[in-house]
C-alpha cells in the first residue's frame, strides 16, 4: 500500500470534523442537563452557559427528598421492577411466538402473521380506553399488572417481527439434523434455536428496557397513587400547580434517571454486533 495522498488526508480531516460536529450537536443537551444539575437555583435561571460558575451538589439531595413522604428512590425501584419484568415478559413471549411463525407449519400461519404485523399500524392510544375499562374490572389499576401482563401475550409485534426475521436466517438444515437425532419441536427450540437467537433476544431486552423505563403516558394512566409512580411520572412533580418549576433538583434527578438506561445499554451493547457465526455456525 502506498502512502496516503494529500487528497485522502484532507478527506480524512473533513470527515473527522463532520463527525465531531455531529457528536457535539447530539451531546449538547446532555452536557447542558449535566451542567445544570450542578447550578444553584439562581444560576439555573440567569446562567445559560453549559457549565456552572459555582458548582454545587445541593440539587441532588434536594431532588431526592423533594416529594414529601416519598424519597425519589421509591420511584427508581418502581421503574426498575416494571422494566425488568417487561424485559422478561417480552423476551419469553416474543421468542416463543417468533419460533412458531418462523419454523413451524400450521394452518393459518401466514394470515396470523399478517394480522400481527397489521397491529403495528394501530395507534396505541386507540386501545387505552377499552384496556383501562377491562383492567379496572380486573382490579389491576394502581398495580404494575396492566404494564406487564399484556407483554406475556406477545403484544409487542415489533419484537416478534424482529425475532422472526432473525430466525428465518438460521439454516433449516439444523432443524433437520436435530429431527434426525430424535428432537421434537420443543427440544429443537431449546437446544438449537434458542442459543442461536441470543443476539435478537438481547436486542429485544435492550429496547424493551429503554422503552419501558422512559414510558410516561401508559404508566400515568394506570398508576394514580404517588407511591406507585415511576421515574418519568415523578419528574413531573417538580412542576407545582402554579407552573413554577424546581429546575435544579429536576435536572439532578433527570441525570440520575438516565444512568440505569446507560448502564443497561453499556452492559449488553456488545451483543448487538454478534452474528449467527459466533454461535457455532462456522466451518
Amino acid at each position: 500500500m502506498g502512502r496516503p495522498t494529500a487528497v485522502s488526508r484532507v478527506r480524512g480531516v473533513i470527515g473527522a470534523i463532520v463527525l465531531i460536529a455531529i457528536l457535539a450537536v447530539v451531546l449538547y443537551p446532555l452536557i447542558w442537563l449535566l451542567g445544570g444539575s450542578f447550578k444553584s437555583p439562581t444560576e439555573v435561571v440567569s446562567n445559560m452557559s453549559l457549565l456552572p460558575t459555582e458548582p454545587t451538589l445541593g440539587n441532588y439531595p434536594d431532588g431526592w427528598s423533594y416529594i414529601q413522604g416519598v424519597p425519589f428512590g421509591t420511584f427508581f425501584v418502581n421503574s426498575m421492577v416494571i422494566s425488568l419484568l417487561s424485559v422478561v415478559a417480552n423476551g419469553v413471549s416474543c421468542l416463543v411466538t417468533a419460533y412458531a411463525f418462523a419454523r413451524l407449519r400450521f394452518f393459518g400461519r401466514k394470515v396470523f402473521f399478517a394480522l400481527m404485523i397489521g397491529t403495528l399500524l394501530l395507534p396505541g392510544h386507540v386501545l387505552i380506553i377499552p384496556q383501562y375499562v377491562m383492567f379496572n374490572e380486573f382490579g389491576w389499576v394502581d398495580t404494575p399488572l396492566p404494564l406487564v401482563i399484556p407483554k406475556l401475550l406477545a403484544t409487542e409485534a415489533f419484537f416478534v417481527f424482529l425475532m422472526v426475521q432473525f430466525m428465518r436466517g438460521i439454516p433449516r438444515e439444523l432443524d433437520d439434523a436435530a429431527k434426525i437425532d430424535g428432537c421434537d419441536p420443543y427440544r429443537t427450540f431449546r437446544h438449537v434455536i434458542l442459543p442461536l437467537s441470543r443476539p435478537a433476544l438481547i436486542t429485544t431486552a435492550i429496547f424493551s428496557f429503554i422503552w419501558t423505563w422512559n414510558d410516561f403516558f401508559t404508566q400515568l394512566v394506570y398508576l394514580p397513587s404517588v407511591e406507585k409512580y415511576t421515574v418519568p411520572i415523578a419528574l413531573r412533580l417538580f412542576i407545582d400547580s402554579s407552573g413554577q418549576t424546581s429546575l435544579g433538583p429536576m435536572m439532578a434527578m433527570s441525570v440520575l434517571a438516565l444512568m440505569p438506561v446507560f448502564l443497561f445499554f453499556l452492559a449488553f451493547q456488545r451483543f448487538l454486533v454478534e452474528g449467527i457465526n459466533t454461535s457455532g455456525l462456522k466451518g
